[in-house]
C-alpha cells in the first residue's frame, strides 16, 4: 500500500509541477514586461531555500486549506517545492526555441493556447522530461514532509514505512535493507530510461551560435 502512496502522489504531483511549470517558464522566456527577469529570479531563488527552513510555514498553510492527512495535502506541497527548479530547467529550453517558429504559426492563424500546446510544448519536449524526472525522483525520495503532513498509516509513502523497521530496543536490519533496495530501484529506472534527456534538458543552452 506505502509503495502503490508513492507511485500515485510522485505521478500526480510530477503531473501538476510539470503544468504549472510549463505555463509559467513560457510566460517569462515568451513574453516582455516590466520586471520580467525578477520575477523569474524570484521562481528561482526557490532553490537556494533549505526545504526544513520551511516546514512551520508549509504546515500551517497546509492545515488552514483544510489539507492536513490527505492526499491533496502531500500533492500540493510537492508540486510547490519542484516549481522553482522546473521552471529554471524548462524555461532554459524554451529560450533556445527560434521565435520566428511561433510568429508563422501566428500568421497561419494559430492562436495562444494552440501555439503553446502543438509548438512549444512538443519543441520542449526535453526540458520538460528533465523537470518531471527530477521532480518524481524529489517526490519519491521525499521523508521529511511526507512524515509531517500524514499521520494515517494507509497514506503513508515508502520511505516513512521503512522506519517501520526499526524501534526503541531493536532494528531489522534484513528486511529493512529489502525495502530501502526496492525503494531505490524506481530511482535507478528512472535515470535509465531518460538519462538521455535528462543530459540534453541540463546542457540545454550551454552553447551559442
Amino acid at each position: 500500500r506505502m509503495l502503490l502512496n508513492s507511485v500515485f502522489i510522485g505521478l500526480a504531483a510530477t503531473a501538476l509541477n510539470t503544468i504549472v511549470a510549463s505555463m509559467a517558464a513560457y510566460c517569462i522566456s515568451r513574453f516582455r514586461f516590466r520586471g520580467r527577469e525578477r520575477l523569474f529570479v524570484l521562481f528561482t531563488a526557490g532553490i537556494l531555500v533549505p526545504l526544513n527552513a520551511l516546514m512551520v510555514p508549509y504546515f500551517v498553510i497546509i492545515t488552514k486549506l483544510g489539507l492536513y492527512d490527505t492526499y491533496g495535502g502531500v500533492v500540493l506541497l510537492y508540486t510547490a517545492i519542484g516549481i522553482p527548479m522546473s521552471t529554471f530547467l524548462i524555461r532554459g529550453l524554451m529560450d533556445s526555441i527560434p521565435v520566428d517558429i511561433e510568429e508563422a504559426a501566428y500568421i497561419d492563424g494559430c492562436g495562444f493556447f494552440s501555439r503553446f500546446w502543438h509548438i512549444i510544448l512538443p519543441l520542449s519536449r526535453t526540458g520538460i522530461v528533465t523537470a518531471a524526472t527530477f521532480e518524481f525522483l524529489t517526490c519519491w525520495n521525499e521523508f521529511v514532509f511526507a512524515n509531517l503532513i500524514i499521520s494515517s498509516e494507509k497514506l503513508q509513502t515508502i520511505q516513512v514505512g521503512i522506519r517501520y523497521f526499526t524501534n526503541q530496543f531493536s532494528t531489522d536490519y534484513v528486511s529493512m535493507y529489502a525495502a530501502i533496495v526496492i525503494s531505490i530501484v524506481p530511482s535507478i529506472l528512472g535515470y535509465v530510461l531518460f538519462q538521455e534527456q535528462i543530459i540534453s534538458g541540463m546542457t540545454s543552452g550551454a552553447v551559442k551560435g
